[in-house]
């Protein structure tokens, strides 16, 4: 059961939280690796609503039942790209910032696969849900509270 209903308690904070989530959705990463990079910082969150959202929101998107089902094994699979590669690992470093911090090898990595653009935009996505998680984890959101809301239900799982 939830613990309590942010979006009505701070209500001014939570509007500006969705122009933030809105404006990253219109960035320069494009909506498959988007989607994987939600999904993913969400898994390693534990965030169980944000979760099962991302995981319909990406099925909506047509992604391949199988590429959602490797997610968390990526690094073995062979279905992602060595661009969604490179995201996966950036979204993996920065939800669990190591305490030496982020080395300049794995700026280097991500940056062979984006342009400063995509780097800068792919790493505010990734700060954006790792806050949406927080907020997930802290009032325990039920997992399927927003499908009606956001057109999840779209997807076709119960």
């Amino acid at each position: 059961m939830s613990r309590l209903n942010y979006a009505q308690v701070s209500p001014e904070i939570t509007k500006a939280l969705y122009g933030l989530e809105k404006s990253v959705s219109t960035g320069a990463i494009e909506k498959k690796t988007y989607d994987l990079v939600k999904l993913r910082a969400s898994q390693l969150n534990g965030c169980a609503l944000c979760t099962d959202m991302h995981s319909k929101e990406a099925i909506i998107h047509d992604e391949r039942p199988l590429r959602l089902l490797h997610l968390p094994i990526w690094r073995e699979s062979n279905l992602f790209s060595p661009r969604e590669r490179a995201a996966l690992e950036w979204t993996e470093l920065l939800t669990n910032i190591p305490a030496h911090g982020i080395e300049d090898e794995a700026f280097a990595k991500v940056s062979a696969h984006f342009n400063e653009k995509e780097v800068s935009d792919l790493t505010l996505l990734i700060g954006t849900i790792n806050l949406w998680n927080r907020l997930g984890v802290s009032f325990r959101a039920e997992p399927g509270s927003m499908d009606k809301f956001m057109g999840l239900d779209k997807a076709g799982l119960k």
